[in-house]
Formats: structure tokens, sequence, C-alpha cells
């Protein structure tokens, strides 16, 4: 359906018209003879239009606009009168009305004013969640040439043309939720919502309340009908990050909805249809957690039809040197470079924490820098000299040093050459390399076609 409309009206008459011609354009058509079941209705069920009468006996058009208002402020009213003023236009519009209409009227203008409200509404539905957002991600935003990470960007680009469930898992700090917002920003419902919430975050007694709604009344402090993330999420996508966070009776109802793809707001009365693809994200092992009788195996295997596992940093040191480049160019701008032994420790650092603590890093020594070159000395007292018992780590599966050693020359010839707006010369004074051999480096990398000689 394209909206959930109530209509108002203590004329049966006009409420039989405006309900045949409603659905006759699509849409889920519900009436009320008059405003007290009007009011009623609202406590019960959430509509995305209300269309009512303006003279009613006992509850009017103004009174259940307050209502309403008060009850679910997402709500748009029309109101539709035969006694119209100026004054009473004035007055529904300063409480929160819509549009006002005249009786009689054409179809052609219920038509029109209803397309036009239920346009507006999701277009501050969709305001309100892109400040929440970043911008949708692709592939490109994902920093990474190791033979891992293009491993990754395949599973990703194959998961994506997929609507099944995701489960990601990775370390923390290594960029779940990026990786969830690349998949949704490549797939089929690129163009709806990315909603998501992270389980760990809220406290267990809202968590119900963030994702599936609740209506007024339902609990302590719901002063009014709110959507959850699943209706938000409707169309698109919906990443649940720290899934294993989630208590076994919430586990419950989230399984019910991915079998039934329907659900009941807290304190609600009607099912509400949603086509929602869930991306789930954990740094914890879910079967340890099966074990010990805090994750359902059921859910476990509805949410693991497509499984995603993210590397952490120590298994593509490769990709090390290209990350502190992007994360320097990111908060210092082009001026800001890393002395070579500075890079060369950053290069050599276990990294614990993932891409996330190196970022969180390298924010740190930019603010604190002085200078246009990050230094060793520019660097927290941990990272600033190597521990005697600590030696270099080799990942697991080995790595490739001349790529490694590669990426690293590339970066310091274009940060020279920038430095020196492309004066070779110059650029090779600041290396400490003979101006033949700079022209060398520069052909090997292609960076050579550009470059103003003086």
């Amino acid at each position: 359906m394209k909206g959930r409309i109530l209509v108002v009206d203590d004329e049966k008459s006009m409420r039989e018209i405006l309900q045949i011609f409603l659905k006759s354009e699509g849409y889920d058509v519900f009436i009320a003879e008059n405003g007290e079941r009007a009011v009623e209705a609202v406590k019960k069920d959430i509509f995305d239009l209300i269309i009512t009468d303006m003279k009613m006996p006992k509850v009017g058009g103004l009174e259940l606009l307050r209502e309403v208002k008060q009850i679910s402020p997402e709500t748009v009213v029309v109101i539709v009168t035969a006694f119209g003023t100026t004054e009473s236009a004035v007055a529904a519009m300063k409480l929160g009305a819509y549009d006002y209409i005249q009786k009689p009227f054409h179809m052609d203008d219920i038509r029109l004013v209803v397309k036009n409200a239920l346009e507006k509404q999701k277009l501050q539905k969709d305001v309100s969640l892109l400040k929440q957002q970043l911008q949708p991600p692709s592939l490109e935003n994902i920093i990474g040439n190791s033979q891992p990470m293009q491993a990754l960007f395949s599973v990703i680009s194959k998961t994506a043309e997929s609507s099944a469930s995701v489960l990601i898992s990775g370390e923390s700090g290594t960029g779940k939720e990026l990786v969830a917002k690349a998949i949704h920003a490549l797939s089929p419902r690129r163009d709806n919502h990315f909603v998501a919430l992270n389980c760990a975050a809220i406290p267990e007694g809202l968590l119900e309340s963030e994702l599936f709604g609740h209506m007024k009344g339902a609990f302590t402090g719901a002063a009014a009908n709110k959507q959850g993330l699943f209706e938000l999420a409707n169309g698109g996508t919906l990443f649940l990050d720290e899934i294993g966070e989630m208590p076994l009776s919430l586990q419950a109802k989230l399984l019910r909805v991915i079998e039934g793809g329907a659900f009941r707001r807290l304190g609600g009365l009607s099912d509400i249809k949603v086509d929602v693809r869930i991306i789930s994200a954990t740094n914890r092992n879910l079967q340890d957690l099966i074990e010990e009788r805090l994750f359902r195996e059921d859910l476990y295997f509805r949410l693991n039809v497509l499984s995603v596992k993210i590397p952490p940093l120590r298994e593509r040191r490769d990709d090390i040197p290209l990350l502190l480049e992007h994360f320097l160019m990111k908060f210092g701008g082009p001026k800001k470079h890393f002395s070579r032994e500075a890079l060369e420790r950053l290069c050599c650092c276990k990294w614990k924490g993932n891409v996330r603590e190196l970022e969180n890093i390298i924010e740190r020594v930019v603010l604190l820098s002085d200078s246009d070159e990050i230094t060793v000395n520019h660097l927290p007292d941990e990272l600033r000299s190597r521990p005697k018992d600590e030696k270099v780590v080799l990942p697991p599966g080995g790595m490739d040093i001349e790529k490694l050693m590669e990426s690293t020359e590339k970066a310091y010839l274009l940060k020279a050459l920038e430095k020196t707006n492309g004066v070779k010369t110059e650029a090779a004074k600041l290396l400490n390399l003979t101006f033949r051999s700079f022209r060398h480096k520069l052909k090997k990398y292609g960076i050579d076609k550009k470059i103003i000689t003086d």
C-alpha cells in the first residue's frame, strides 16, 4: 500500500465516497464516524495521514488535530469543512494541519493534497535519517590494496547482489559498519534507507522500543507514538551492530520478524509488514555464545545466511602506509607528512585496536604537532621506541615486503613533489636522491607524466 489513511466524518455518505476513492488510488483506508472514535483509533494504530471534517459533535476537527499531534506527531492531518473561514484556516495551520480544504471539492483536489502530504512526510523522514548517516560509502571508501582486502572486496560485491541476511565478523576497530554500508550502497536497495543500531549501546529496556517502536502510553515515558527502526528501514537495510549483546528475550522477537516479515509496536494491536534486509555484526564468537545458551542457534542460522569476515590490521600490514597517508590527509591536509623514522615505527606497531586505533592516533598526533613534519617525537610515548622484548610481527599468512616498501616509497615521492609544486630537482633534494635516481623512481611508479620540470 502507498500509505495508511484514516477518514473521519460524521456524514456516512462522505466517509464512503472518500473511502472508495482513496482505495482506488492504492491507499489502505480506515474510517471513523466521529472525533472520539478517531482518537481511539490513533491510540491503537498508526496512520500516515488523517482526513477529518471540521464540524463534528463533541470532538471537532481542531480538537482531533490537537490530540493527534500529542499522540502521533508524525501523522499528517488535512482538515475538510463546508464552513471555512480565514480564522479557522489560520487556527488549523497553527496547530499543525498540513492543509485546509473547503466543501464542495473535486476528487482531483483530494488526490493532489494527499499525494503532496505523503511526499512531504516521506521527505521529512528522509532528512531526519540523512542527518544520522554519513555519505553512503562504496568500495572506493575502504582503504586497502593488500591480498586480504582484495578478497574482502570480492566478497562484498557478491554479497551486495543478494537480499539475504549477512553476518559480518571481525575484531573491534576493523570497520564492520563501513563494510555494511558498502554492501548497502552496492545493492539494489541503495536508494532506500540504511539504518544502524548498536545493540550494546542501548539499555535493554529501551532496545525493543528502538527496534519496533511503541504506541503512546505503552510504558512510562511513552508520551507519543514512535516509529521503530524496522519501519524507518522499510525497503532498505537495517544494520545491527554487536548483535551478540542482544538479550535472549529480544532475540526471539527478532527471529519472528525475520521469518514473518511483520511485527507489532509496543502497545500496538495490529501487525506492520516490512521489507528489510538485515546485516548484523559481531566481534564475539556467536557459536561460543550458543554453547553458553546466551544466543539462539535458530537466530544465528537466520542471520548467517551470508558471512563476511574482515581481516585484522596485523594480517594486512601492506595497507598501513596507505591508511597512514589517508588519515594524515584527512586530519592534517596536504602539508603534513611523516618523517621516515616515524613512518617506519608506525608500520611496525601491533595495532591491537586495528584501523580505529590507528586513526585515533593520527588524529591526536596531528592536533598536537607544531610542524608540518610528523616525527617520532610527536608519537605517543608507547610508540616512540620499540620495547626491547618486542619483535617485528609477521602475519600468519606472511606479507609482501616488496609491496610494502614500494607503497611507502611511492607515498614519499608524491609528498615531495607536492611540497615542491612539482619541481623535480627540489623534490629529489628533499629525499636525498640524485636527480637521475629520482627520475627513475618516478618512471617506475608511473607518476612521471604530469610533473612540472624546472
